[in-house]
């Protein structure tokens, strides 16, 4: 092979209802990419774990998000739909890859920081090496693209780290088998078995926030149900909820720099943008001036036009759960013929011994 065949792979955690900002941010995305890739999209149960280890409903949760990709357009014939505990083979790669890894990568992660806070001693060991079974998820299938958010980032930076490592160390094997691959890295072309994956990152709405508090990001875990926009709400719900969203007394500017210091017009401008596939540019230069009692009607109109059919296939799917299961059956099945494809090479560029 004289290089890797263009594959995307991404994942979401089955973590609660999935809202605005994941539909956005990550799903319509999977949507266009799969027009011109082979793509393999997952929900990553196992993550989910570093967050919740007694889940009363994961299967609930792992059918739900498995509805939103279908719902949104994702096809599951053509590419793969699965779920991460289906394919243990993540799980073997990713133990491989904490024997690869630094403890210091993984002290440097912002999101460990983060979410371990002040009592990082009690942090589990889970959530320090989360990003190693990221790594793992995506390079068992030597994916070379993964649409990803800003949060996101440093772990798949940390991905690259990770296949560089492997790649220099294992060198020679990887020589000797002839199981290498010719890639760029900077101005070098070396021989390597996994790939240097590109992040796919940004567009117009890449980050939204909340609708009642435009400098914290959408989410779930917000108290207050008029912050989001759930991909169930219906109709009514979605265009109320546009209608309270919070804003400043201004006129819209024309330009995007007149966005500056005005978090929530930002945000709304940006759904905008995302739900019709323009430019901030674009949306302010047909809303430049105008008072928000006319923005937010047609946003809201604009929500309605593009969420309320999702929402509604959504709810026929979640009524069919035997279907949903045969599709992460199949998904399943196909990516695990892939990913120990892989595996068996792994195993011996190591030298590890098995059938």
């Amino acid at each position: 092979m004289t290089a890797f065949k263009p594959l995307v792979f991404s994942g979401v955690q089955p973590t609660g209802n999935l809202h605005l900002g994941n539909y956005l941010g990550a799903i319509k995305k999977f949507v266009a990419l799969q027009d011109t890739n082979d793509c393999i999209y997952c929900v990553v149960d196992l993550h989910s774990l570093t967050a919740q280890l007694v889940h009363q409903d994961l299967g609930e949760q792992t059918r739900s998000i498995t509805a939103a990709f279908l719902a949104s357009g994702i096809d599951p014939k053509k590419h793969i739909v699965f779920n991460q505990a289906r394919v243990m083979q993540h799980a073997e790669l990713a133990w491989i890859f904490n024997c690869v890894a630094r403890i210091g990568w993984m002290n440097r992660m912002t999101q460990f920081k983060d979410k371990a806070g002040k009592d990082r001693e009690n942090a589990s060991l889970g959530l320090l090496a989360y990003p190693s079974l990221m790594a793992a998820d995506i390079l068992v299938y030597r994916a070379t693209h993964v649409p990803v958010g800003e949060d996101q980032k440093q772990h798949l930076e940390l991905t690259r780290d990770i296949a560089q490592k492997f790649n220099n160390d294992f060198s020679a094997r990887i020589a000797e088998l002839g199981v290498g691959v010719e890639m760029k890295v900077g101005e070098e072309t070396v021989n390597g078995f996994f790939p240097i994956t590109e992040p796919v990152i940004g567009g117009p709405a890449a980050r939204i926030m909340s609708l009642r508090d435009g400098s914290k990001k959408m989410s779930k875990s917000d108290p207050s149900d008029l912050s989001r926009i759930n991909l169930t709400d219906d109709a009514d719900t979605i265009s109320k909820k546009i209608k309270k969203a919070k804003t400043d007394p201004d006129a819209l500017p024309g330009e995007v720099e007149g966005l500056e210091g005005r978090p929530e017009a930002e945000n709304l401008v940006g759904i905008y943008a995302g739900l019709a596939d323009m430019s901030k540019e674009a949306v302010l230069s047909e809303f430049g001036g105008q008072q928000f009692s006319v923005f937010k009607p047609a946003l809201a109109d604009l929500a309605v036009e593009k969420m309320a059919p999702v929402a509604g296939e959504m709810r026929r799917l979640m009524a069919d759960p035997a279907y949903i299961d045969s599709v992460l059956r199949d998904g399943g099945n196909r990516a695990r013929v892939i990913a120990e494809g892989t595996m068996k090479k792994v195993r011996e560029i190591i030298g590890l011994l098995g059938d």
